[in-house]
């Protein structure tokens, strides 16, 4: 069975730490008034209080033990360049989802986000054992899909319907995995691009 706990993940660019209310200020400093909440399902954050609502939310739930919430931090700069989690986390499965990422303008298209995914996938697959890895996104959101796919997980289909959004909107959502099996040839992939 996969325990997951709380962890400091270093890499050269990033280091992803355990999420706390102390972030709340470095997060809504690059994340208050952003598009990319219109493709998630937490509502727009238009002020800090929103932020703040939307951690206390996550760490509502990592209590519960269903999602492991980071916060990146830029090496270089000191900065909070994103947030991104372990959810839906299964343990008897040896499963879970990476997901609820987004960065601040600058740190998006950056080695920022190779790297996190690069530690996160490395944490699940080598160390907490895991067999399957799952990553899902909007159908509207072609970006993120197609970012997804060039790091080699392998898409699974599409759930209609499958999302109530705050505005109302029913969002359908495309569904990825990669499997303990096929994480070599994703890591590889992973190492090169981090390396272009």
């Amino acid at each position: 069975m996969m325990e997951v706990k709380p962890v400091v993940l270093q890499g050269k660019y990033v280091r992803l730490e355990p999420m706390t209310e102390a972030h709340i200020p470095g997060l809504a400093e690059i994340g208050v008034g952003q598009d990319f909440w219109d493709f998630m399902l937490y509502g727009r954050m238009e002020d800090e209080n929103d932020m703040r609502g939307w951690v206390m939310d996550i760490l509502s739930r990592a209590k519960k033990g269903t999602d492991l919430p980071f916060v990146a931090i830029h090496l270089a700069s000191g900065r909070v360049a994103g947030a991104t989690r372990y959810l839906n986390i299964a343990p008897r499965d040896r499963g879970l989802e990476v997901g609820g990422t987004w960065y601040g303008p600058e740190f998006q298209r950056t080695a920022v986000n190779t790297e996190c995914k690069y530690l996160l996938f490395t944490h699940a697959f080598e160390t907490l054992r895991c067999i399957r890895l799952q990553i899902k996104t909007d159908l509207r959101n072609v970006r993120s899909q197609k970012a997804i796919e060039r790091i080699g997980a392998v898409r699974e289909g599409v759930l209609r319907n499958h999302m109530i959004l705050p505005d109302g909107r029913y969002r359908d959502s495309v569904f990825y995995s990669i499997l303990d099996t096929e994480w070599p040839a994703v890591k590889k992939r992973l190492e090169e691009m981090m390396n272009r």
